[in-house]
Parts: structure tokens; C-alpha cells; sequence
């Protein structure tokens, strides 16, 4: 989840439509996504109307024809407040430490239920692995292979 400090986020529109944003992003906790943004954005506005949310994170200089990696994350995303809302800009702050906590813009997590994983070096070309996220950790519940 390190290999790039920007993430795409998609959100649903009311009217059921996707939308796809990208953005800076650290990481909370196990797998929890943290950013801050304008409330007036359209992911922002979104998230108001529908949690349901995906991330996807990928080292974007990797070539193609060679082994890559990256994540998807699918779950519920909104702003928070409070203790949560001081977690998440440690964290933030701590990834990028130009971050000014006094910016006005309000604080957004990402809690995944269920991720995908390739990584082909170590499982494999066109392998994907999906786990059910908890407070535990990950459970495996099936491996593609495409390749």
C-alpha cells in the first residue's frame, strides 16, 4: 500500500453512475485509507448519499510484460470526527509531513471489507487473491488465475 502516495477512489453518484477520483492518501490501522478533501468535491458530496467506495493502489511506473503489483479495497468511506478524525491526520501527517492539520478541509476514511491483491512476482502472473478484511486480519476466500 506504500508503492504510491496517490490512490484512485470511486464513489457512486445518487443517480447510480460511477465517479473515480484520484488523491494523496496514507495508510491507518491495518488497511483503513485516510485523506482529507473539499466537502464540496463530488467524491466528497457522493459519500454523503452512498458509503459504497473502492480504492485501488499501483506503483504506476511498473511496464508492462513484467511482473506487477497493487490492491483493490472495497468497502465504506465518509468523514470523521473526534479521536477518529485526530488518528487519521497523525497518519496523514506522518506520510506527508508538509501536511498543516490547521487546513479547513475535513478528514475522510476508507474501511475495507474484502481486498484484492496480485503481486506477480511472488504468486504468480495474472494471480489474484481475494481476503475478507476484520479486526483479525485477513481472510483468503478465493485465488483467481488468469494467466
Amino acid at each position: 500500500m506504500n508503492a504510491s502516495p496517490l490512490c484512485a477512489l470511486a464513489t457512486v453518484w445518487p443517480s447510480g453512475r460511477a465517479h473515480i477520483n484520484h488523491m494523496y492518501f496514507a495508510r491507518s490501522g491495518l488497511f483503513d485509507i485516510v485523506w482529507i478533501s473539499d466537502p464540496d468535491s463530488r467524491h466528497s458530496r457522493n459519500l454523503l448519499t452512498n458509503a459504497s467506495a473502492a480504492v485501488t493502489i499501483f506503483d504506476s511506473h511498473q511496464s508492462w510484460g513484467r511482473s506487477d503489483r497493487g490492491i483493490q479495497l472495497f468497502g465504506t468511506a465518509g468523514s470523521v470526527s473526534g479521536a477518529s478524525a485526530r488518528q487519521a491526520e497523525r497518519a496523514y501527517a506522518s506520510r506527508f509531513p508538509s501536511y498543516d492539520a490547521s487546513d479547513s478541509y475535513p478528514v475522510y476514511r476508507f474501511r475495507p471489507r474484502q481486498v484484492k491483491l496480485f503481486y506477480e512476482r511472488v504468486l504468480g502472473g495474472g494471480t489474484l487473491v481475494t481476503a475478507r478484511v476484520s479486526r483479525e486480519g485477513l481472510a483468503w476466500l478465493r485465488t483467481e488465475v488468469w494467466a
